[in-house]
């Protein structure tokens, strides 16, 4: 699997992660929900997705787009177990999200920087 597979999955699982917080849900929606969400957590998950896409599908690279979105989500993991249900007083934030992130970034900083970017490799 390649660099450019996994920064498209991500990119388009977190695009429709962001539009489903969008929508009234039990998963993610309201404070009474799994994951708590509002417009600025949403646009945050479509945001990085697209820059996965972008990552993925321009000059700037897959792996790149990986480490970068893997080190923002470590960033935003942090704050959330440091500042609670807001994330810099406007991205809502619960016990579920924090842990969501950490796991995000995981898989997004162990492809970034374990996996080899087999676009910029030679072909065997």
């Amino acid at each position: 699997m390649s660099t450019k597979v996994v920064a498209s999955v991500i990119g388009v699982v977190l695009i429709i992660t962001g539009v489903i917080g969008f929508i009234p849900n039990p998963i993610a929606y309201s404070e009474n929900a799994i994951f708590t969400v509002n417009a600025a957590h949403n646009v945050v998950h479509i945001v990085s997705g697209l820059f996965l896409l972008a990552g993925a599908y321009t000059g700037l690279g897959s792996l790149m787009a990986l480490r970068v979105v893997g080190i923002l989500y470590v960033v935003v993991a942090v704050l959330g177990f440091v500042s609670g249900d807001m994330i810099l007083g406007f991205i809502s934030n619960n016990g579920g999200d924090n842990w969501l992130h950490v796991v995000l970034a995981l898989v997004l900083l162990a492809a970034g920087f374990g996996m080899a970017d087999r676009e910029m490799s030679p072909a065997m």
